[in-house]
């Protein structure tokens, strides 16, 4: 059922995605909006909330671990020189009105609060496209205003002296299977290979299912990938990967990944076919 807090993403009618706009989580893990669960066409679940590893991993979404010291990630926090540690700094996102909504989509403004007031103003953009029969896109655009009158600086754990954890930016957190799934790019495969460096797409493939990521943008195809497999499955394309990233005052960081959501295992040529055709439709 949809609700004024939990609007159903549709593709040919059929519901691919609930989008939960006012979670009620404690603050440890930065309550943000999010995408769960979402699903393949004929209904599979490609994304976990608040699993068992992380609890603070929630759906598909927008975290980040370190805006200006700031945690809306969730969980703890990587302190240089000390490691993950457990402070009182998680910032919040939320909601404040949809400027659109459609069964395939919206638009939606949200704040991101911190103890000392709003640092960002987020404009997001979500819509769902069918690709084939068995195959459908969405198409997640974030864009990120500061509002303070100061310069704010985007980090990661990566950026805080921890390397191999550049994550923070759009996450997709992945159904946990018996079996890591596998992961490959178009010049790549295996985790080892893939994560950390930038792809044109990168293909999460489970037992029946398959996620192919894609940039939708010269900006967002510059950011390396963060892979996980083994200990979890999870992607997202990194913000802050060697360097923090400067939103200076009134300024504003857009990004846009397109996922390919699809029934069964995909191939590199089937998942190159259906990214170029979800990008540029």
């Amino acid at each position: 059922m949809t609700t004024p807090d939990s609007p159903v993403l549709r593709v040919a009618g059929r519901p691919v995605g609930r989008y939960v706009t006012r979670p009620e989580l404690p603050a440890r893990f930065s309550p943000r909006p999010f995408l769960h669960p979402v699903t393949t066409l004929s209904g599979t679940a490609v994304t976990e909330l608040s699993p068992a590893d992380h609890l603070h991993h929630l759906g598909v979404g927008v975290a980040v671990p370190d805006v200006e010291g700031h945690n809306f990630w969730g969980g703890r926090t990587f302190v240089r020189d000390q490691g993950p540690t457990e402070l009182d700094n998680h910032g919040a996102q939320r909601h404040v009105a949809f400027q659109l909504r459609d069964p395939d989509g919206f638009v939606q403004e949200l704040r991101w609060m911190a103890a000392g007031g709003e640092l960002l103003r987020e404009r997001r953009t979500v819509a769902a496209t069918e690709l084939t029969g068995t195959a459908w896109a969405l198409d997640f655009t974030f864009a990120l205003t500061n509002t303070t009158p100061g310069p704010l600086t985007i980090g990661s754990p990566a950026t805080n002296g921890r390397p191999g954890a550049a994550y923070g930016g759009f996450f997709w957190r992945a159904r946990k299977e018996d079996t890591a799934p596998d992961v490959l790019t178009p010049g790549a495969e295996g985790e080892e290979a893939v994560h950390g460096r930038p792809a044109d797409w990168l293909a999460l493939a489970g037992t029946t299912w398959t996620l192919v990521f894609a940039g939708a943008t010269d900006a967002t195809r510059r950011d390396p990938w963060f892979v996980r497999t083994a200990e979890y499955p999870g992607v997202g394309s990194s913000l802050a990967h060697t360097e923090r990233v400067p939103i200076p005052p009134g300024d504003t960081l857009v990004r846009r990944i397109v996922t390919v959501v699809a029934d069964g295992r995909l191939g590199r040529d089937e998942a190159s076919a259906l990214v170029r055709k979800a990008v540029t439709q």
